[in-house]
């Protein structure tokens, strides 16, 4: 059990804390705290007789500690942020900074699903396998002490399955093109780490630490660059999906519609012609002649070019009558 004792401050008591129950108000393990003190992390405790006595510093301290580690810091990044800090450089601006790379890069937010619900979007029927694979892919979270409930980290991801699967796609193809995206989209958002930092951060950290100042203006460019990762694909995703929609329809349409070119004719070009005028040559003179008209069309029109540019390229030459 903690106890108090008299502090410099206004005889205000200070909580005291045996080693047990340090671990059970911050809930890391004794072995834990023994393992900081041991890596420098915790500062000295006072020894008071056969045992060592803590303060609020020390769980201060070991809270920064798992709030560092959860968000991805290791151990001896955390010991230069800590050592910073106990040399007066200051850690506020930085721990604005962790928070602010730390945070939401969406607007959107995280919903839950049960496992009778993810049946009914999937056809009805549970698949564990595809449970399981989703959770790996963290398309699902699961929750702890809720073996029939998920967390949907983005609920426009799995709406996206959701339709590829109505519209036929089988979900191993669907979580094998997630797997694929993800590894390119990974490479764009280190592309864009790796632009940003060199033409922008590189300022803000290029000291280790960097300072408070330079910590919290960093965090106010994050905050400020943010939106534009997400803008710039954006942009681009629709660009390059115009572009190669357009390109696709042109090759199916002109490989297997009903005005395709013969292949008699040597070194065919796909001529993509509109539905209305399909539809328009079909009414005219029947769908089984509808091919056979195109080309014969196709044909004349050649040919009148091609007097015509012999005619302009020879204007002395005398037009002979095609019609007899």
């Amino acid at each position: 059990m903690s106890t108090t004792g008299p502090s410099a401050a206004g005889g205000r008591k200070a909580a005291e804390y045996r080693i047990e129950d340090l671990a059970h108000a911050s809930g890391a393990t004794v072995r834990t705290i023994r393992a900081y003190q041991d890596r420098g992390l915790l500062p000295t405790p006072e020894r008071r007789g056969r045992a060592n006595v803590y303060r609020d510093t020390h769980l201060a301290r070991l809270r920064q500690i798992a709030d560092l580690l959860d968000r991805g810091y290791t151990l001896a990044s955390i010991k230069e942020l800590l050592e910073a800090w106990d040399t007066g450089r200051g850690l506020g601006g930085v721990l604005g900074l962790v928070a602010e790379v730390h945070g939401p890069w969406t607007d959107e937010r995280a919903d839950r699903i049960t496992r009778a619900e993810l049946g009914v979007r999937f056809g009805g029927r549970p698949d564990d396998e595809a449970v399981a694979e989703a959770v790996d892919l963290g398309v699902l979270e699961p929750i702890p002490g809720r073996d029939d409930e998920f967390l949907v980290p983005s609920p426009q991801e799995l709406a996206v399955a959701v339709e590829l699967y109505a519209a036929g796609v089988p979900l191993s193809a669907i979580s094998g093109h997630l797997r694929e995206l993800r590894g390119q989209v990974e490479q764009i958002a280190s592309r864009f780490l790796e632009f940003t930092t060199e033409h922008v951060f590189t300022r803000y950290l290029g000291h280790r630490p960097p300072t408070d100042a330079d910590a919290a203006e960093a965090a106010s460019m994050v905050r400020r660059l943010r939106p534009l990762a997400q803008q710039t694909v954006d942009a681009e995703l629709a660009r390059a999906m115009r572009t190669f929609a357009t390109r696709h329809l042109e090759h199916h349409l002109a490989a297997e519609g009903p005005f395709a070119v013969p292949s008699a004719v040597p070194s065919p070009v796909p001529v993509v012609l509109p539905a209305g005028t399909i539809s328009a040559v079909e009414r005219l003179v029947g769908r089984e002649n509808a091919q056979a008209f195109i080309a014969a069309a196709t044909e004349r029109e050649v040919q009148s070019r091609t007097l015509d540019a012999l005619t302009s390229s020879h204007p002395n030459t005398p037009i002979v009558d095609q019609t007899g």
